[in-house]
């Protein structure tokens, strides 16, 4: 009962976190749109008003006339709508879910024991812990800085947006180095999900702050927290689509179980930000196909690099071979060739036979415990991913996913089950033949 109370609080969880994060990227992505299709004031009472741009639309059955200050509205009415706890929902809800998946199971989900550096397959769960947190915090200072040192006024952000895609392949490296593939993925969207909510915080938000204050109290806005807060959100607005993508991945372990994940993840980030930009640049009225042909290149790249090895051809049995070679001119030499071939078809159905026989006793002693209809393993309320291995058709179902995540020795996880290569050897020669 503990493991499902602990499961179904899981899942209300994780659906209050997608539901937050549904409503502020959606918000977010309303608001990139309005400011990106308005249009200059057409009436002379509103350039006097000082309305920086208009746009009118239908939807619902209604009509609607949006229109923008940059810094002196006529007026500022007291129930002035803010955006931020959508934002801040959301990050709050996955870093609870972080905390309950990752960071109270670290040996079982953070330790890579494959890792190529030493240290980082020696490290203990409460160390993996701490790194997976450590990269938060300073990943979130370094690209801030990053904006404040290279783009403070926003004269060279183009050049900033470059760092900032650097800094992201530079993690997607050090993540796939350090930890299991799965962590990797999930711990770099954390990361660019962080700088999302505290570029809402720290800078978005205080900003507007500080504007609202001065208008209230018959001064000028400074300008400049208007731009910072514009910079910010349209990183954000880039960020979406491959944060999106990361938090999804971990139900797709060829992803990061290839040998190639850290290039994938990297590919899979720019991808989204080129596809993004294509609808951004709609909203100016600009339609630049080569942004969307641009990301589905990179998808078609991302799929060759994905793809498994292809398996080898089935080896001709001995006695079919020799059967092959006698001579077909009388009765006694059919017969004989229609006995080899029998022969030898019972031998290779023999030797499947036993593969799989091994493959299930294998399956048996180490990854049942979880995935089953009834999981044994503490915690364990339900198989995970929805994947059940207690008979012959679930285990020839994900035959090609189970040979490809013990192959690359993610499953089991950390290998809290002890599977020995020469079980791992096994499962790769299953139906090979």
């Amino acid at each position: 009962m503990q493991a499902f109370l602990i499961e179904y609080g899981n899942l209300l969880l994780r659906w209050l976190h997608v539901i937050a994060a549904i409503a502020w990227i959606g918000e977010s992505i309303y608001f990139v749109m309005l400011d990106n299709s308005l249009h200059a004031p057409r009436g002379e009472h509103s350039k006097k008003l000082g309305v920086f741009g208009e746009m009118w639309a239908v939807h619902g059955g209604g009509f609607y006339h949006n229109q923008k200050y940059l810094t002196n509205p006529a007026e500022l009415p007291d129930d002035l709508h803010w955006s931020f706890w959508k934002a801040y929902t959301t990050w709050l809800s996955g870093f609870a879910l972080f905390s309950i998946m990752y960071l109270m199971k670290p040996a079982f989900y953070l330790v890579n024991p494959n890792s190529p550096w030493e240290w980082a397959a020696a490290m203990s769960g409460s160390q993996a812990s701490l790194l997976a947190v450590a990269f938060l915090l300073v990943g979130y200072f370094l690209y801030s800085q990053l904006c404040q040192r290279i783009s403070p006024t926003m004269e060279r952000d183009g050049l900033l947006s470059v760092a900032v895609g650097v800094m992201m392949v530079v993690v997607a490296w050090l993540t796939v180095q350090i930890f299991p593939g799965r962590a990797a993925f999930l711990i770099t969207g954390a990361l660019m999900a962080t700088c999302m909510s505290a570029n809402v915080f720290f800078w978005i938000i205080p900003g507007q702050r500080r504007m609202v204050a001065a208008l209230k109290a018959g001064k000028a806005p400074n300008p400049l927290d208007g731009k910072l807060g514009k910079q910010r959100s349209v990183h954000n607005t880039y960020f979406t689509l491959p944060v999106v993508f990361l938090m999804l991945s971990n139900h797709y372990s060829f992803t990061y179980t290839s040998p190639y994940a850290w290039i994938i993840m990297s590919l899979f980030i720019f991808a989204g930000a080129v596809i993004r930009q294509y609808f951004v640049l709609r909203h100016m009225g600009k339609n630049q196909i080569a942004y969307p042909v641009v990301g589905i290149v990179l998808l078609v790249i991302i799929g060759w690099l994905a793809a498994p090895a292809p398996r080898p051809a089935p080896a001709a049995s001995a006695s079919s071979t020799a059967a092959s070679g006698e001579h077909a001119g009388s009765a006694a030499a059919l017969a004989n060739t229609a006995g080899s071939a029998a022969t030898g078809a019972a031998a290779a159905g023999q030797s499947k036979d036993m593969s799989l026989n091994q493959v299930k006793k294998i399956i048996g002693a180490r990854c049942v415990e979880c995935h089953s209809a009834t999981p044994t393993f503490a915690g364990i309320a339900a198989a995970p991913a929805g994947i059940s291995l207690d008979t012959d058709a679930e285990i020839a179902l994900h035959e090609d996913q189970i040979k490809q995540v013990v192959a690359s020795q993610y499953m089991p996880l950390g290998n809290i089950t002890k599977m020995t290569e020469e079980e791992r050897a096994a499962i790769a020669a299953w139906g090979v033949r």
